[in-house]
């Protein structure tokens, strides 16, 4: 029987257990690797309290630290460091794992900084996915975490990975440039059937760009990627399937799955014709329909769901997955684990 794949080395996931409904617990070690963190590490001439503080955390990572422990660490910016990083480990703590602490953010509209969260969805993803294994649907999964540049043409639509490519040139495609061979598109290798098994060892270099074309399996691969989320998370079985465009249907529940897309989303549920500029940065048309009907609310039970992406002014797309848990038509209180 062939091992599964191990990926995205990067997210720490080996530092955490499962509980027994395989949700990602807090432990000491995944405590202590923020610890690690250079704004965290005091320097040489820190003062005495930072120092014991860092100490005593490295021995004990749940110990409890006071507000007067904190505001006694001379400098400012690591006062500040300490301050967030204290409230996001007591966040934690209180949910105990991974799972429960990214709900309590997105039902409650918690703020912590945005590499803190996104490390979450990543762990949480990289949990949900043990076992996968379709490089298209982990690499699709990476939308939920990194934002992606995404290139538009003839049809196609590419995403590449937004921090690893490098921004297109600003010249244009001139004939001289071409005859000079100056390349002003960023050339990143696309995943592809051939290339699929080198996916794995270079998972964290998050270098290969993914097909989000319309039939292409890059867009399912994210439909499959958002069911299984909807499941990990809220114990709900949906089916979620690409469009090619919204015609003629009853658009009677959306959830915009960025800031971008949820301004178009609103414009179309007011009934707003939806101009070329605004269709330019659609970037993903999805349908969501639910296996339990009862699981909806009562005035729109039945009916389906339209999941939509767009793109901001420079072409990059930024998925907000917590859309996607306070955004269903459903009694979210009832829906835990």
């Amino acid at each position: 029987m062939r091992a599964s794949r191990d990926f995205w080395l990067s997210s720490g996931h080996h530092l955490l257990d499962r509980d027994a409904a395989g949700w990602l617990k807090v432990t000491d070690e995944f405590l202590k690797a923020y610890l690690a963190r250079p704004e965290l590490v005091p320097p040489l001439d820190a003062c005495p309290t930072e120092h014991r503080l860092h100490t005593a955390l490295l021995a004990d990572p749940r110990q409890i630290v006071t507000p007067s422990e904190i505001a006694s660490v001379a400098d400012a910016n690591a006062r500040e460091n300490w301050q967030v990083m204290i409230a996001w480990r007591d966040h934690l703590l209180r949910n105990e794992t991974l799972e429960a602490a990214y709900l309590d953010i997105a039902r409650h509209s918690i703020r912590f900084p945005h590499i803190f969260i996104d490390q979450l969805v990543h762990l949480i993803l990289r949990n949900m996915l043990e076992g996968c294994a379709d490089a298209f649907v982990i690499r699709a999964a990476e939308l939920l975490f990194r934002p992606q540049r995404l290139r538009s043409g003839d049809g196609v639509l590419i995403a590449s990975d937004a921090e690893t490519t490098p921004m297109p040139s600003p010249h244009p495609e001139s004939p001289l440039y071409l005859l000079l061979q100056v390349q002003t598109v960023a050339d990143v290798e696309l995943l592809n059937e051939t290339n699929a098994s080198s996916y794995w060892t270079r998972s964290d270099l998050f270098d290969m760009a993914l097909d989000l074309s319309s039939g292409q399996r890059g867009a399912a691969a994210l439909g499959n990627v958002m069911t299984l989320w909807i499941s990990h998370l809220l114990a709900i079985n949906v089916a979620i399937e690409p469009l090619a465009e919204l015609r003629s249907v009853p658009f009677s529940w959306y959830v915009g799955l960025d800031a971008e897309a949820s301004r178009i989303g609103e414009a179309l549920w007011n009934g707003d014709h939806l101009d070329d500029a605004a269709r330019a940065h659609l970037a993903g048309l999805y349908k969501l329909t639910f296996a339990d009907p009862s699981d909806m609310m009562e005035k729109v039970r039945g009916e389906p769901v339209y999941l939509l992406a767009a793109t901001t002014a420079d072409d990059v797309l930024r998925l907000k997955p917590q859309n996607l848990i306070v955004g269903l038509p459903i009694h979210h209180e009832e829906a835990v684990q």
